[in-house]
């Protein structure tokens, strides 16, 4: 059947956002857009009779976020409409009868997420982002050897040699290049000197490589799940170690030899991958060259990683987790404690080997964060407008930060939290209010 539903303490903050021109125009500027890791926050939001309108700066994933129509919308327990009192009521119920109830999906903002750790620690339940799968990419490299990273603002002013490593990241974030990597005036820069970006993986888009600072733009195709191994070629190059081969997943040794000699003479360069593009096995093991290489260059020169990513609240989950119970997701609360265990709580696989009896499932931002397919019962917080194949047993539509509600999210670099702003779209709860009330009824 298919159902349509209708319908410790945070990084600093950053500057205000969404400061509003005032008058009957309803206009809003320097908004914080919440529907990537970018949080790109200098968009210019107005008012019309069908909603909100971008009118400066947004991209095809603002566009989708901020004007989508927001459908009339109730609760509904097992497809009936109901009062939200009762659908709190009956999602409470849910919970406390669970041996192991899931907290999925996640995709909230700050406040949303403290909130599912305070419930889940309530229920004895288990804790995990739908995109954790990514983000444990780089946590199980963080957590056993660290890394040099870079941010943002840094990459922008400062990098004069950026390498993309096997992630088509203008389809992940539309506006980085525009905001971080093309950007006209780099603080930092040296007069007179181009940027130059690389290209590391086949078939990535490199149009946005554009502009007065950008010099040469170069493309080593290959395969993604081969970036690894010329990432680790570049690094035996770097220390001057002899390689029999004439080329490295198809890419010739001698352009191997042209990246070592840029990243020598480099002043500032960064290494950038998004997690979710490195969708291989060992993922994580390529991570982990290019921060080792990070390393290695940085007895010379000045080098840095970057980790883009984040979308659907992914880091702001994480962040979140990791202050409240010490770990980055994958908790269960089960003991009474938090539980911590990578594999264990992977929510995937809990619904696929059925050692969870309920899932919770929260999706704040966009319609297309569904949860899994499932005969276990499911109680979904989410925006108005999800197709679902499988009827939840409790529905509550709830509001998305930064547009139906105020809230704060992490940027993907994990060094700011931005305020997102109320701009009065709906009148939807928050995630957060909504998950305070089940747990003051469990």
């Amino acid at each position: 059947m298919t159902t349509t539903t209708t319908g410790s303490p945070p990084p600093a903050t950053a500057r205000p956002s969404g400061l509003s021109t005032g008058g009957a125009s309803g206009v809003h500027e320097n908004v914080a857009c919440p529907f990537c890791g970018i949080l790109c926050d200098d968009l210019e939001i107005g008012r019309t009779a069908s909603g909100l309108k971008i009118r400066k700066n947004g991209c095809d994933r603002a566009v989708a976020g901020f004007e989508r129509p927001v459908v009339a919308s109730s609760p509904q327990v097992a497809g009936r409409e109901v009062s939200l009192a009762e659908a709190v009521t009956e999602a409470a119920r849910l919970v406390r009868a669970a041996r192991l109830p899931l907290f999925g999906g996640l995709g909230t903002d700050v406040e949303g997420m403290r909130a599912v750790m305070s419930a889940a620690e309530h229920a004895g339940g288990v804790v995990d982002h739908a995109f954790s799968e990514g983000q444990y990419r780089n946590f199980e490299v963080l957590q056993t050897a660290g890394w040099f990273m870079s941010t943002l603002t840094e990459t922008r002013n400062r990098a004069d040699l950026i390498v993309i490593v096997g992630s088509d990241i203008h389809k992940l974030h539309p506006r980085f290049f525009e905001r971080i990597v093309a950007t006209p005036e780099p603080m930092f820069l040296m007069a007179g000197k181009k940027r130059t970006v690389v290209f590391i993986g086949a078939g990535l888009d490199t149009s946005a490589a554009t502009g007065g600072h950008i010099g040469e733009v170069i493309s080593l195709p290959c395969p993604t799940a081969a970036v690894g191994e010329v990432v680790s070629a570049l690094r035996a190059r770097l220390k001057g170690v002899p390689l029999a081969a004439k080329e490295i997943a198809g890419i010739a040794i001698a352009n191997i030899d042209d990246l070592a000699d840029r990243c020598r003479k480099a002043d500032y360069g960064v290494m950038v991958w998004a997690p979710p593009s490195l969708a291989f096995p060992a993922a994580d093991l390529t991570v982990r060259i290019v921060s080792d290489l990070v390393k290695d260059l940085n007895l010379t020169t000045r080098f840095a990683g970057l980790s883009l990513g984040g979308n659907e609240g992914a880091v702001s989950a994480g962040a979140v987790s990791t202050w409240q119970s010490g770990f980055p997701l994958r908790v269960s609360y089960a003991s009474g404690k938090p539980d911590y265990d990578p594999v264990r709580f992977a929510a995937d696989r809990l619904i696929a080997r059925r050692e969870t009896d309920l899932v919770l499932w929260v999706a704040s931002f966009t319609p297309d964060l569904m949860p899994p397919e499932s005969d276990i019962p499911t109680v979904l917080l989410g925006v108005p407008g999800m197709t679902l194949a499988v009827q939840p047993a409790v529905y509550i539509p709830v509001g998305t930060p930064g547009a139906d509600h105020a809230g704060r999210l992490i940027r993907c670099d994990n060094v700011v939290s931005l305020p997102l702003t109320n701009l009065g779209r709906s009148t939807l709860p928050s995630v957060a209010t909504v998950l305070a009330a089940i747990e003051h009824a469990l």
